[in-house]
C-alpha cells in the first residue's frame, strides 16, 4: 500500500511540475527569450564595450563614416529614446560626398529597423536611400533595441506611438527650411512599424510610406516563427505567451495586428517583399497590399530572401524607390 501511495504521490508531483511548466514557466521562458531586449542597456559598461566594437570594427559600416549627430524624444511612458539624424546631401547626383551632411533640408526620410536592431543594421539601405536623394535621413533606435531605454522590444505596436513623437521632431527640426515633408521607411519589424504608426493617422506633413518585408500581425509572425524554429503551431501556447506580454509589456500579439492598421491608412505606400522570404512569409506582402485602400504599389523581387530586397540589386531598389516617390512629386 505504502508503495502505491509513494507511486501515486509521484505522479501528482509530476503532474503538478508538467502543468506548471506549460502554463507558467513556458510561456514566461519564451516571452523572454522573443520580447526582452538583446543589445546592453546604454550606460551600462557591457553597453559601452559594445557600441566601441561596434564603432572599430573593420570594414567600417557606411553610417559609422558620416557625420550623423545623435538625438533623442522622450516616451509618453517616460523612456528615453535615441536615434541617429543625418543631414541631407547636398551634393545629391555627385559622386563626390565631401559636402554630405553640411545642410539640413525640409525633406527628411525617417527609417526604422528590424528585430532587436540598431541603425547600423540598416546602413547599406540607408546608403541607398540617402545618396542622390537630397533628403536628411533620421534613423531612430526603437524601444528596447540599441541605445533607446526600454526593457522589451515593441514589435511596432508601442513603437507607433513613439514613431509619431519622432515625427514631430522632425517638424521641429526642419520647418525653417521650407514646407516639411516625410516619408517612412521601415524594414521587417520596423516595416510592420511604419504600417502601424500610419494606422494612427498621420499628419500631412508624412507624405508616404515605403515598407519592406513586414509581417500581417505579431501573433501571425511569432506563430510562424514557432513553427520553424520549434516545427509546432501550438496557438494555446501563443496566447499564454501573449497574456504573458500584456502583463509584462503592455500589449497583446492579437491587438498587434498591422493588417488591421493597413485598413486605415490613406497616404500612398509602396510595398516590398522578396518572393523566396520564408522568415516573414511572402504570403504577407500581398496580404497586406490587398488589405490597403489608400493608393499603393507591390513590388515583389524575385529570388530575394528575407531582408535581402535592397542588396539583391540596389541600383533597382532605389530606382522603384525613386518612381514610386516621383509619381506623387516627392
Amino acid at each position: 500500500m505504502n508503495m502505491i501511495s509513494r507511486a501515486l504521490a509521484a505522479v501528482i508531483l509530476l503532474t503538478a511540475a508538467a502543468l506548471w511548466f506549460w502554463f507558467k514557466a513556458l510561456p514566461e521562458h519564451l516571452f523572454r527569450y522573443v520580447l526582452k531586449r538583446r543589445y546592453p542597456l546604454p550606460g551600462t559598461p557591457a553597453y559601452g564595450r559594445v557600441e566601441a566594437k561596434a564603432v572599430q570594427a573593420e570594414p567600417r559600416l557606411w553610417i559609422d563614416t558620416m557625420p550623423y549627430e545623435e538625438v533623442g524624444v522622450m516616451s509618453h511612458d517616460g523612456l528615453a529614446l535615441k536615434g541617429w539624424f543625418l543631414p541631407a546631401n547636398r551634393t545629391a547626383g555627385q559622386d563626390s560626398e565631401k559636402d554630405a551632411g553640411t545642410s539640413v533640408s525640409a525633406a527628411t526620410m525617417i527609417l526604422a529597423h528590424g528585430y532587436s536592431g540598431h541603425p547600423r543594421q540598416i546602413s547599406n539601405i540607408a546608403r541607398v536611400l540617402y545618396e542622390q536623394s537630397g533628403y536628411n535621413i533620421l534613423m531612430p533606435c526603437s524601444r528596447g533595441c540599441g541605445f533607446s531605454q526600454g526593457d522589451y522590444i515593441g514589435f511596432g505596436w508601442l513603437d507607433r506611438l513613439d514613431y509619431h513623437l519622432w515625427i514631430d521632431w522632425v517638424k521641429e527640426r526642419t520647418v525653417a527650411n521650407g514646407p516639411v515633408t516625410i516619408i517612412l521607411y521601415g524594414i521587417s519589424m520596423g516595416g510592420a512599424t511604419v504600417l502601424m504608426t500610419a494606422g494612427e493617422g498621420l499628419p500631412p506633413e508624412v507624405k508616404a510610406v515605403i515598407e519592406d518585408c513586414g509581417y500581417t500581425s505579431v501573433y501571425d509572425e511569432l506563430l510562424h516563427q514557432m513553427k520553424l524554429h520549434y516545427h509546432i503551431q501550438n496557438e494555446k501556447l501563443m496566447k499564454r505567451v501573449s497574456n504573458v506580454c500584456k502583463r509584462r509589456a503592455g500589449y497583446s500579439f492579437e491587438e498587434a495586428s498591422t493588417l488591421d492598421q493597413v485598413k486605415k491608412i490613406t497616404a500612398p505606400v509602396l510595398f516590398i517583399h522578396g518572393d523566396a522570404d520564408t522568415f516573414v512569409p511572402f504570403k504577407m506582402g500581398p496580404a497586406l497590399y490587398a488589405a490597403c485602400a489608400a493608393p499603393k504599389e507591390l513590388y515583389v523581387v524575385r529570388g530575394a530572401s528575407h531582408g535581402e530586397a535592397c542588396t539583391s540589386d540596389p541600383e533597382e531598389y532605389r530606382r522603384r524607390i525613386t518612381q514610386f516617390l516621383r509619381k506623387y512629386s516627392l
